[in-house]
């Protein structure tokens, strides 16, 4: 038998729910990311939405389909995703996270949250590939995130792919939301631009310094759960790995939904 082919871990913005079902640029880049890479047996996704003091896998058989916001039009609440669950994947992780001393547990009837099913939905639509759900620490460091991630590496080698999903720029108080397609904000314009400059010189101190190297780092993520997922994905890829831009675009003036692959 072959040997799995190396994948890249991923960062995505998930953007607003909407994200599922509207024709965007964000939405066709998501649309066509899926046939281009290799075949994964499983993916692990870091999700902004699920959040806990310590890291913590979702390990149902067939995890349920979490509608975990507000306020969009009824269609969005009857959409389901249902691939299954990895629960022995799921227990390996935990193993694996707690020989590195991150110290893991299994939720064993937890769900797919909209960070998880959202950009999923859009990229395997069959639903076919076996999902654990990965939490995010929202009181956690980069730099925890990072390890986090690092733990995870051997799964590139694996066959499983490791996503990051979260958001580039995510400041829900400050979207403009009678309008669409206004014009990015020079903040989030220039917080965006600081990240990607670091992101291309590989440059993982100042990254993991954000909050205090970033213009308009507190503007952008006045928590910081959205951004989180992408420490988990850069770590994932190893000490190597070189960040590579795959979309850029952004809606209601300021939420930025940029991604990337680490390989």
């Amino acid at each position: 038998m072959d040997a799995p082919i190396r994948l890249p871990t991923l960062f995505l913005s998930h953007g607003s729910p909407m994200l599922a079902v509207q024709d965007s640029p964000a939405g066709r880049f998501l649309d066509g990311l899926g046939r281009e890479l290799p075949w994964p047996k499983a993916i692990v996704v870091a999700s902004a939405h699920f959040m806990t003091d310590r890291p913590m896998l979702g390990g149902h058989v067939q995890p349920h389909t979490v509608h975990d916001f507000g306020g969009f039009p009824q269609e969005l609440y009857t959409l389901h995703y249902p691939a299954p669950g990895a629960p022995d994947l799921a227990e390996a992780i935990a193993q694996r996270l707690a020989d590195a001393g991150l110290p893991a547990r299994v939720r064993e009837n937890h769900g797919l949250d909209h960070g998880v099913w959202v950009p999923l939905r859009r990229m395997y639509p069959e639903a076919d590939i076996p999902v654990v759900p990965l939490s995010v620490m929202p009181h956690g460091t980069a730099a925890q995130h990072y390890a986090l991630g690092r733990a995870l590496a051997p799964l590139r080698d694996e066959g499983v792919l490791v996503i990051g999903s979260g958001g580039f720029v995510h400041n829900l108080g400050d979207l403009d939301w009678k309008h669409p397609d206004a014009p990015l904000a020079p903040w989030a314009r220039e917080f965006g631009d600081w990240m990607h400059a670091q992101l291309d010189a590989n440059d993982h101190d100042a990254l993991l310094d954000w909050q205090q190297r970033a213009p308009h780092a507190h503007h952008a993520h006045p928590t910081v759960e959205h951004l989180m997922p992408l420490f988990v994905a850069l770590g994932a890829a190893g000490d190597s790995a070189e960040a590579r831009t795959l979309h850029r675009s952004h809606e209601f003036g300021s939420l930025a939904l940029d991604a990337f692959a680490f390989d």
